[in-house]
């Protein structure tokens, strides 16, 4: 199949570089990146090992609400708070 392609910058990059240390032809190189990158996209990912959280119990809360800032800071800072 002839097509045209428009390769990016970089990746043109990449491929004059593979072309030099592989010394083939162009389309033998396009092909084997082509099938390459397809293999690649239909084999199934890997699965991912789930991240595990350590909980640690810190105690009883000393701010006595934490729904107000100003509560907190006043409590924190040592002042009454209305």
């Amino acid at each position: 199949m002839r097509t045209t392609l428009t390769i990016e910058d970089d990746v043109a990059v990449r491929l004059e570089k593979e072309l030099k240390a592989r010394q083939t032809s162009f389309k033998a190189l396009i092909n084997d990146v082509l099938r390459r990158g397809l293999d690649d996209m239909e084999r199934p990912a890997e699965p991912r090992t789930p991240y595990v959280l350590r909980t640690v119990n810190l105690g009883k809360c000393l701010v006595p609400n934490l729904d107000s800032v100003a509560e907190a800071l006043a409590h924190g800072e040592g002042e009454a708070f209305r």
